[in-house]
């Protein structure tokens, strides 16, 4: 089972998030999810575990504070197909057509 944890602490680490949810059984993995640009955490995450275990930390840390802030953890969404950002084409400049038009006058 693939579980969504938000509202963590942007201090904690993945060994962290992992050693919270060992509590209710084996964790395949954890993973903080961090900024590309600054490596900075997002302060939210992702645990892998067996469903049975999965499904008691998501009833027992639902709701529950941990290291001062209220975790939100339930059930992983898939991703959308073609990746988790939309896609732009920005290349700067004004914009398009019309609204470029419209700041001329």
């Amino acid at each position: 089972m693939n579980i969504f944890v938000a509202g963590l602490s942007y201090q904690i680490s993945d060994a962290d998030l992992k050693e919270l949810f060992e509590e209710y059984g084996e964790v395949s993995s954890a993973k903080i999810i961090t900024d590309r640009e600054t490596r900075r955490s997002k302060g939210y995450g992702f645990v892998e575990m067996a469903d049975e275990d999965g499904q008691r930390a998501i009833d027992e840390l639902n709701g529950a504070e941990y290291d001062g802030r209220t975790l939100s953890v339930s059930v992983a969404r898939p991703r959308a197909e073609g990746g988790d950002r939309p896609r732009h084409n920005n290349r700067g400049g004004y914009g398009n057509r019309e609204n470029r038009d419209r700041n001329r006058y």
